[in-house]
């Protein structure tokens, strides 16, 4: 288990440092684009992976308590972009495909069950259809692997089916010690598996103290998201 955990943490670190290295690059080809033909790129969407530090390296937080990555379409995601060109006339609408994180849109609100934890809710976006294969989401708390949650087990369904007003859950406990340590976070990571090439940085309803973080299955029922540990 220790192994896996590690190789989760590996993964989802080096997601969070390539969407910091992706925005370091979209801003140097943009001042190029604009000096050669007076226009510039679209910035990414996807904000800097550590963005919700408060201990000095951080950077701008997103400004709504609801999040998704703006539909961005980089190669190596699932994508909407056929979905949404397609029309449905050659079988590649994206019904039957698994939820990519930019596929989704999600909210996040603050709970008092538990001691306090984090429910994210998830959508499809409109037009989409997909499927939830991993059961456990990604999560960490800026790019450290000091911040990457670890999966608690709980609740589950496997695969879950997103489209219309289908919500899935996810619960986050931030801090599941009694000390006084911790690292204060504005914003949080979340990706529908490891591999995710685009993750989502989601702002927070109020600032949070970290120190081994827990992240619940997806589950169609909140209930089943209150996250513990057994």
């Amino acid at each position: 288990m220790r192994s896996r955990l590690a190789a989760r943490s590996a993964r989802l670190v080096l997601a969070a440092a390539a969407v910091t290295a992706l925005a370091a690059t979209t801003t140097a080809c943009e001042a190029d684009d604009a000096a050669d033909a007076g226009s510039s790129a679209t910035p990414s969407a996807v904000a800097s992976a550590g963005g919700g530090a408060k201990d000095g390296s951080s950077g701008e937080s997103p400004s709504t308590g609801e999040s998704s990555t703006g539909g961005s379409s980089n190669a190596g995601s699932s994508g909407s972009d056929d979905k949404a060109t397609d029309g449905g006339k050659s079988g590649k609408d994206g019904y039957g495909q698994s939820c990519g994180t930019n596929d989704l849109t999600f909210t996040v609100t603050s709970e008092t069950q538990a001691g306090g934890y984090y429910l994210v809710a998830a959508k499809a976006k409109s037009g989409i259809t997909c499927y939830l294969d991993v059961n456990t989401p990604s999560v960490a708390f800026g790019s450290g692997a000091d911040g990457v949650a670890s999966p608690v087990g709980q609740g589950g369904e496997d695969p879950i089916k997103l489209t219309g007003s289908a919500v899935a859950y996810t619960g986050i406990n931030p801090k599941t010690t009694n000390s006084d340590a911790g690292k204060e976070f504005e914003n949080v990571i979340i990706a529908t598996s490891d591999e995710d090439p685009e993750p989502a940085e989601l702002k927070l309803p109020d600032t949070a103290s970290v120190d081994k973080p827990i992240v619940t299955n997806w589950s169609t029922k909140r209930s089943e998201t209150v996250p513990v540990i057994v």
